[in-house]
């Protein structure tokens, strides 16, 4: 079975192309703003103009007849750029008259990651820019056991590189200069049993920058205390719930010194560490095309009428028909 999926619930617009067994081809046009953060505006026009000629390269390299089942990144996310793929998604569904399928995004990443990884049964870090959850299955559905409590891991990281001047996408440019860093600085470490908040973080490490503090000190030490934050949470989890398997997914997820500590972690545990490769970590086409042949292949489908987009998705609002 073919499956094409859609993903655009932000800035990542990307449409991936898979089979029960590999992942065919991935084709990505991320919106990348001239200057501050992501406008949902702004990134749903850049979609609606980028859509048709990602489709056509994807059209280009697999023949649409070879295609059985169309799936679209639902929600959560920014309503104007999910509106925009699940538009696209109807379109591409009635024209070659095959079924579609509404895919949960975080959903994706879980199953994505336990795809390419071989994980079995693991507590999963998810850590993004609007999302940084730790999820378990329990029966047939995914679990939160916490989350952030204002804004996600990514969000922080971005709010904290464009205060010092760089560009979108922030993550990889702290992670450059946090390899410099030469000081530790102490910031607001807030832990809230399994729940974590990174706002105040944020605003101390912005305040460090304006202080005359090193870039790559203050990167040094916010990359140092958010990510012992989630590690501990990640520990937490594994210890409460008697697993022994960690799978890190989500776009920061490709940060090594984040990957590093949760292996160190693991290795104490005597528990396994999985993450993905690094196309796969952040938002892209082929995690929404595989979730949804897993979905339909065990009974879902999305009528037209029903795919309506949900930009407040939840995890758990997924029964998970699947071993």
């Amino acid at each position: 079975m073919i499956v094409l999926g859609i993903e655009g619930t932000a800035w990542s617009l990307s449409a991936g192309v898979v089979d029960e067994n590999n992942i065919i081809l991935i084709e990505n046009n991320p919106y990348i703003p001239r200057e501050g953060g992501i406008h949902p505006r702004e990134a749903s026009q850049h979609h609606s103009d980028s859509i048709p000629d990602l489709i056509s390269k994807v059209f280009s390299n697999v023949s649409p007849e070879e295609v059985d089942l169309i799936a679209f990144s639902q929600g959560p996310g920014m309503g104007p750029c999910l509106r925009i793929v699940a538009t696209a998604a109807r379109l591409i569904s009635l024209k070659l008259k095959k079924p579609l399928v509404g895919v949960n995004h975080c959903l994706a990443h879980v199953e994505v990651g336990r795809w390419r990884t071989q994980a079995e049964n693991p507590v999963v870090l998810y850590v993004s820019g609007g999302n940084t959850q730790i999820i378990a299955r329990r029966g047939n559905y995914y679990r939160v056991f916490g989350e952030t409590l204002d804004i996600g891991i990514g969000n922080g990281i971005d709010k904290l590189a464009r205060h010092m001047g760089l560009k979108h996408p922030g993550g990889p440019r702290i992670e450059k200069l946090a390899e410099s860093g030469r000081e530790y600085h102490e910031l607001p470490y807030v832990v809230k049993g399994m729940d974590l908040s990174f706002s105040g973080l944020v605003t101390a490490a912005q305040r460090l920058y304006d202080n005359k503090v090193r870039m790559e000190d203050v990167a040094f030490s916010f990359q140092e205390t958010a990510f012992a934050m989630l590690t501990e949470v990640t520990e937490r989890a594994l210890a409460y719930l008697n697993l022994d398997e960690a799978l890190l997914v989500g776009g920061v997820g490709a940060n090594k010194r984040l990957q590093g500590m949760l292996r160190t972690m693991c290795k104490d545990r005597n528990a396994k560490f999985f993450c993905p490769p690094n196309e796969l970590m952040g938002d892209n086409g082929a995690m929404i095309a595989y979730t949804g042949l897993l979905m339909y292949r065990h009974g879902y489908e999305t009528r037209v009428e029903d795919s309506a987009v949900k930009p407040d998705f939840r995890i758990e609002d997924v029964e998970v028909r699947w071993d």
